[in-house]
C-alpha cells in the first residue's frame, strides 16, 4: 500500500489549525494591526471615519485597535503606551491637537503616523482633512446667497486651533468678502461642539442679537442643539430663523426640519488616511497630505429671503 504524504497546509486545514497572530508577528516583525485614537468613539463623527478606516484596513489584511482618548485627550498618553506594547504597525490620530508630548512619544515608537481631521504646523506629520476655514466660508456664503445679511455664529472652543478658530475665521472672511459688518455680539463661543453646547448657547446668542435671520453652527450637533432650543423658545425653523450646520452627520437628515449643512467626506477621509498609512508602512515612503473636498447639502433648515 502506498501512502501519499499530505501537504502541511492540508494537515492544518483537516485539524482546524489557525495560525497564531503573535507567533506570525515574531517571525515577520509585524503585528498586522494599526491603532486609531479618537477623542470620542461613540460620536457619529468618529463612527463615520472608523467605517472608512476599517474597510481599508481589512481589505489590506490587517485589524484595528480603537482607543477612546476622551475629551481634551485625558487618556491619550495612556493609549499611546498601550499601542506601543501591542506593537502596532502604524497609528491614525484623529481630531485632536498634536502636542509636543504626544509627538515625542509617537516618534519614539518609530512607526508611521497619519493625522485625520487635524493637522500640525509644528510637527512634520501627514494629514487628511477638510480646509475648515474654507468650509466655514462656504457655509456662511451660502446663507448670504440665500438673502441673509444678519447672520450669527455658534462656534466651538475658540482655543481649538483645528476646528475652533479656523471656522470663526471662515465666517468672518465670508461676511467681509460680501461687504457685511462683522459684529462680535453676533458670535458666541461654546466649550465644545456638542448638542448640549448648542442648546445652552443659543438663548445667549439670541439675547445678544435678537434681529438675526440666520445662524452658522460650527457642527451639526451644535446646530441640532440650537434647533431644539429654538423650538423650546417658540422660534420656528426656518420660517423665523435659518440654521446651517457643519459635518453632514447621519442625524442631520433625521432632524426636524432636516438640516442643511456643509458635508465632510468622513468615510472617504478614513479610507484615504488608512491607505496613506499602509503606503508608509510598506516601504517607508513619504506621503503628501490631503485636503478633502467639502460641499453644501441642502435640506430644509435654511429659508431664502429677499432682504439683500
Amino acid at each position: 500500500m502506498v501512502f501519499q504524504k499530505k501537504p502541511k497546509k492540508k494537515y492544518c486545514k483537516d485539524l482546524g489549525y489557525q495560525p497564531n497572530a503573535i507567533a506570525r508577528g515574531l517571525v515577520s516583525n509585524k503585528s498586522n494591526t494599526v491603532g486609531i485614537l479618537f477623542p470620542e468613539v461613540s460620536s457619529q463623527f468618529s463612527s463615520k471615519i472608523l467605517r472608512g478606516v476599517e474597510e481599508a484596513v481589512h481589505d489590506l489584511g490587517s485589524s484595528v485597535i480603537v482607543c477612546n482618548t476622551a475629551s481634551q485627550g485625558k487618556r491619550t498618553m495612556k493609549y499611546l503606551q498601550l499601542l506601543s506594547e501591542k506593537r502596532v504597525d502604524g497609528i491614525l490620530f484623529v481630531s485632536e491637537k498634536m502636542t509636543e508630548e504626544y509627538y515625542k512619544k509617537l516618534k519614539s515608537l518609530n512607526i508611521p503616523v497619519v493625522l485625520v481631521s487635524t493637522e500640525s504646523y509644528q510637527f512634520p506629520l501627514p494629514f487628511v482633512k477638510v480646509d475648515d476655514k474654507h468650509a466655514a466660508f462656504t457655509a456662511t456664503d451660502y446663507l448670504i446667497k440665500m438673502g441673509h445679511s444678519k447672520i450669527g455664529m455658534i462656534g466651538g472652543n475658540i482655543q481649538d486651533p483645528i476646528a475652533g478658530q479656523p471656522r470663526v475665521d471662515g465666517y468672518k472672511q465670508a461676511m467681509s468678502y460680501n461687504g457685511l459688518t462683522i459684529k462680535e455680539e453676533n458670535i458666541i463661543h461654546s466649550h465644545g461642539f456638542s448638542f448640549e453646547d448648542g442648546y445652552n448657547h443659543f438663548p445667549k446668542l439670541m439675547e445678544q442679537s435678537p434681529d438675526l435671520t440666520a445662524i452658522f453652527a460650527a457642527s451639526d450637533e451644535l446646530a441640532l442643539g440650537a434647533i431644539s432650543s429654538a423650538h423650546k423658545a417658540g422660534i420656528s425653523i426656518p420660517e423665523e430663523l435659518s440654521i446651517i450646520g457643519y459635518d453632514n452627520l447621519p442625524i442631520a437628515e433625521m432632524a426636524i426640519p432636516p438640516l442643511t449643512t456643509v458635508a465632510q467626506p468622513l468615510e472617504q477621509m478614513g479610507r484615504v488616511a488608512a491607505e496613506m498609512l499602509f503606503t508608509m508602512m510598506a516601504d517607508g515612503a513619504i506621503v503628501e497630505s490631503r485636503i478633502m473636498p467639502h460641499s453644501v447639502v441642502e435640506r430644509e433648515s435654511v429659508k431664502r429671503i429677499s432682504e439683500r
